[in-house]
């Protein structure tokens, strides 16, 4: 269980190089950079399957709505996501967005063979105490009723991503080999909204064309296969509540690379997002060799 919540970790790590891969990316816009970074994702999770040598599991095998629960999370997320950082403030809709970890640690205790516990509540508390020190500038954000629509498709991206972690633990007879699919799916449907909404910006130089690249390696691409694994088989408490290290980590990249500067309140945060994430894995660390209880369907 320990190594399948470390698994899962990395996927946050891949997650913080999103801000800093898209500030490189110059003027793709969103779709389709969704679009080439599905399609790297792609290609990386076929190269793994013919290196393993192992068959590929035939779709009837694959329950129906693994594939609804798949697709729909890994496009519907993002979907909702750049429609909300289009239709309101960037820090309000960042912050409405970063509702999913918390969601995903209460709506676990829904789970068959978890438990909710004080510590879990506790922790991702405070990491969304810290998140909003980081997404609102120290706590100077507002909401105006002329921006609903964005943050509403901002909640709906929090519950969309929210969902599809808590309902593919219940999935975790499916190989995690299958979101290579589910991102084959996502990269033809990123396709057909950019085609309808939007202008067509390639990368203009070998920079930019790295990041793109990356994105699809990490953040958005190669992450979502260890996420799949640690969520099915690890202690998804955990890794929500730890969740919250994306932003801050992100920040951290962002004053590392010179296009951010550290402040007290983004020091405050660090401190609140690493005692919220070791709270919530206060069962993990002391009593490392619990084995979780999954039921699928």
């Amino acid at each position: 269980m320990v190594r399948a919540t470390l698994i899962g970790f990395s996927a946050i790590l891949m997650w913080s190089l999103l801000a800093l891969f898209s500030s490189l990316s110059g003027e793709v816009p969103p779709f389709l950079l969704c679009t080439f970074s599905f399609a790297v994702a792609t290609l990386v999770g076929l190269a793994a399957t013919g290196r393993r040598g192992r068959p590929r599991a035939p779709a009837a095998k694959v329950p129906l709505m693994a594939w609804v629960v798949g697709v729909a999370g890994l496009f519907g997320y993002h979907f909702f996501y750049f429609s909300a950082v289009r239709s309101a403030p960037v820090v309000e809709a960042n912050l409405i967005n970063y509702l999913w970890p918390l969601l995903i640690v209460l709506g676990s205790a829904l789970m068959p063979g978890e438990g909710l516990r004080w510590h879990h509540v506790a922790g991702a508390l405070l990491g969304l105490a810290g998140t909003v020190l980081i997404v609102s500038d120290g706590g100077r954000f507002a909401f105006e009723p002329e921006y609903m629509f964005g943050y509403g498709t901002g909640v709906l991206a929090a519950i969309t991503w929210a969902s599809y972690s808590l309902i593919s633990r219940r999935f975790a007879q499916v190989p995690t080999r299958m979101v290579t699919w589910y991102c084959a799916a996502a990269a033809l449907l990123s396709l057909v909204c950019h085609i309808m909404l939007e202008e067509t910006v390639m990368p203009a130089n070998t920079v930019q064309w790295l990041a793109v690249i990356g994105m699809g390696l990490m953040p958005v691409g190669g992450a979502f296969f260890v996420w799949d694994y640690g969520v099915k088989h690890g202690n998804i408490q955990v890794l929500g509540a730890a969740s919250y290290a994306a932003p801050l980590l992100s920040t951290l990249l962002l004053i590392l690379f010179g296009i951010s500067v550290l402040t007290m309140p983004i020091a405050l945060a660090c401190l609140l997002i690493t005692g919220g994430a070791a709270l919530a894995s206060k069962d993990m660390i002391l009593r490392p060799g619990r084995k979780p209880t999954i039921t699928a369907v």
